[in-house]
C-alpha cells in the first residue's frame, strides 16, 4: 500500500526565551514492513539540525532556535510504501539487545490481575501475546466487534465520541499500549511503545486516520511483532512505523526545551492507495 502523510505540530516557547531546542522523532526508517519513498521535515533551523540515532535506534533531529518568537510550526510530509507482514517486523540490524525493553517505567506499571493467568503458561510466546492483547482490550473496555471511533491526537487521547459527564471516557490508545507493554514486561517479555500513522480501511471509519500508537513485543522465533490494542489486531499495511521507546515519554514525536504550553497538533492527514 502507498501511504501519503502530512502532519503539522506547533510549540510556543515562553515569551523572552533566548534559546530553545526542539527534539524531533518524526522520521520513519526503511524496514521489512515499509520503504520510505520520500520524506521531508520543515521547521526553521532544520538545515543546521544535529542528526543522530538514539539508544532505541530512532532517527533524531535536534533543532536550535535563537530568540524564538511566537509558535514554531513543524510540517512533516512524505510517502511510504508498506507491506502487510501480519505484524512481524523481525530482527532489526544494529539495534540494542531486546532486554533493553524489559525495564518497567512509571507509565507501564500494571496490576498483577492483568497478567497472572499467563504466568507459567506452556503456550507459545506469540499465543500468550495475542491473549494478553485481548485481555487488555477486555480490561479497558475496547469493543472488538464494532469499529472504534477514536481519533488520535499527539498523545493518542482525542475522542471522536461525546461522553456524558457521568460516563467514564474510553481508554486512549496510549493507555492500552502502556497496559499491554506492562503486562508483557511483567511476564519477562521485551515490549516497546511504537509511534506512527494509520490509514483507514477502504470504506472504513474515517475517524481513525492519522497519528497512532501501538506496541511491539519480542518473540524468540519471529523477532519483533506488532500489537495494536486499540484495534485489537497486529499492524497491517495500513500502519507506518516511525519511532520506538520504553513508553510514550521516550518516543514522543516533538519535545521542546523550554516546553512552554506544550505541543499542539494542528493537522494530520493520511491517505492511502493500493
Amino acid at each position: 500500500m502507498r501511504i501519503t502523510i502530512r502532519h503539522q505540530l506547533s510549540v510556543t516557547p515562553p515569551a523572552g526565551t533566548a534559546h530553545a531546542v526542539m527534539h524531533l522523532l518524526l522520521t520513519p526508517s526503511n524496514g521489512s514492513t515499509q520503504t520510505v519513498e520520500e520524506w521531508n521535515v520543515e521547521v526553521p533551523g532544520i538545515d543546521n539540525a544535529a542528526v543522530f540515532s538514539d539508544a532505541y535506534g530512532n532517527s533524531v533531529q535536534l533543532v536550535n532556535q535563537e530568540k524564538p518568537e511566537g509558535p514554531l510550526v513543524v510540517t512533516v510530509s512524505g510517502i511510504v510504501q508498506t507491506t502487510d507482514k501480519h505484524g512481524v517486523v523481525g530482527r532489526i540490524s544494529g539495534e540494542n539487545v531486546p532486554a533493553l525493553f524489559k525495564r518497567i517505567t512509571p507509565l507501564t506499571k500494571v496490576s498483577v490481575t492483568l497478567y497472572s493467568k499467563f504466568r507459567g503458561s506452556k503456550d507459545l510466546r506469540i499465543d500468550v501475546l495475542h491473549a494478553l492483547m485481548a485481555r487488555v482490550g477486555e480490561t479497558l473496555g475496547v469493543d472488538t466487534e464494532a469499529g472504534q471511533s477514536q481519533s488520535q491526537s499527539s498523545s493518542g487521547s482525542s475522542q471522536s465520541q461525546s461522553q456524558s459527564s457521568d460516563e467514564a471516557a474510553p481508554a486512549t490508545a496510549s493507555e492500552l499500549v502502556h497496559m499491554f507493554i506492562g503486562g508483557a514486561r511483567a511476564l519477562d517479555i521485551p515490549a516497546r511503545f511504537v509511534t506512527g500513522y494509520v490509514a483507514a480501511e477502504p470504506d472504513g471509519d474515517d475517524d481513525l486516520i492519522g497519528y497512532h500508537v501501538w506496541a511491539e513485543a519480542y518473540d524468540e522465533v519471529l523477532g519483533w511483532v506488532g500489537f495494536d490494542p486499540l484495534l485489537q489486531i497486529c499492524p497491517s499495511d495500513r500502519h507506518v512505523r516511525m519511532a520506538v521507546g520504553l513508553d510514550e515519554l521516550s518516543s514522543t514525536p516533538l519535545r521542546a526545551s523550554p516546553e512552554g504550553d506544550g505541543v499542539e497538533v494542528l493537522s494530520v492527514s493520511v491517505a492511502s492507495e493500493a
